[in-house]
């Protein structure tokens, strides 16, 4: 078991987001979260992904449980146990391509040399490895996107969470980024997590839980 959350509370002052959420993802899936806008989906994932913590409940990732209250700890484990796919690029705009790639490796202080080494291996597999040496407004949306999964993957993370990945992109970059998922799966045997509205990818998944109201109406 990679990741196991049990009874996930979250509320935004009166709002009650999530009402009691259970998750549980094996090693080398794909599950995909879908559902309304509002029904809770990027709240569970941020919870899930220690960016955030929940008002009632318990995650564990690798059977390690998450202490939300000490954030240094909690920023170190996030770092070499988990990746992070955003609708948004989030690449640093004065760094190159294989810098951006780098910069989670770097922070937990691996070697520059293997860490590039890794990075060039990364962006060559998804096949920006000839935009390393470009900065982010010198490459196109999808290129930058796949430039930010090659990042997600440096620290060969346990986990990969994904929410909307391909919202900002156009339909054949989309494809493309869904199949690499997949095509990652198999190669790494990775395992990702990922909130999205196209109905195309939820439906490549292993899985597709549906949230509603604060809960999975599965």
């Amino acid at each position: 078991m990679i990741l196991e959350a049990k009874n996930i509370h979250k509320n935004y002052g009166d709002t009650k987001v999530l009402k009691g959420v259970d998750v549980q993802i094996q090693k080398g899936e794909i599950v995909s979260i879908v559902g309304p806008s509002g029904s809770g989906k990027s709240t569970l994932l941020h919870i899930l992904g220690t960016l955030d913590q929940p008002q009632e409940g318990a995650v564990s990732i690798n059977g390690q449980p998450i202490d939300f209250s000490n954030d240094k700890a909690l920023a170190l484990f996030r770092n070499e146990h988990i990746g992070f796919v955003f609708q948004f690029h989030h690449l640093l705009p004065e760094f190159t391509a294989l810098e951006n790639v780098c910069v989670p490796a770097w922070i937990a202080n691996k070697s520059r040399k293997t860490t590039q080494g890794r990075a060039l291996m990364l962006l060559e597999r998804l096949g920006v490895a000839h935009r390393k040496d470009n900065k982010p407004g010198q490459m196109s949306g999808g290129e930058q996107q796949r430039v930010a999964v090659a990042r997600a993957l440096i620290n060969q993370p346990s986990i990969v969470f994904a929410d909307e990945p391909s919202g900002n992109l156009d339909v054949a970059n989309a494809g493309s980024l869904h199949q690499l998922f997949f095509e990652l799966r198999n190669e790494l045997h990775q395992t990702f997590l990922i909130v999205t509205h196209n109905d195309a990818l939820a439906q490549m998944s292993d899985r597709v839980l549906r949230m509603k109201d604060g809960g999975f109406d599965n």
